[in-house]
């Protein structure tokens, strides 16, 4: 599959965003409350399907399922954002 600037741009941030969470969580290791780690958890949860409605979204060509895409992903934003 070959890939086109944005999707490749897209899968960087990706990497990067997790290898930044590792690094975190290994400075932090031990040092988190059951409700800190129950959060993060959710968070990581809600960016991986984020990131998996965009990625769909960029390949969808039905107007109906694009919709539906679209209000998913401001649906994740929304509760992302709720979140932080």
């Amino acid at each position: 599959m070959p890939w086109d600037g944005d999707a490749l741009a897209e899968r960087m941030e990706e990497v990067l965003e997790r290898q930044q969470a590792a690094a975190d969580a290994r400075a932090h290791r031990g040092t988190s409350t059951a409700e800190e780690r129950q959060r993060s958890a959710t968070f990581e949860s809600l960016r991986v399907s984020r990131s998996r409605i965009v990625t769909q979204l960029n390949l969808a060509t039905n107007p109906a399922h694009r919709t539906m895409l679209e209000r998913a992903l401001k649906s994740i934003n929304d509760e992302m954002a709720g979140a932080e």
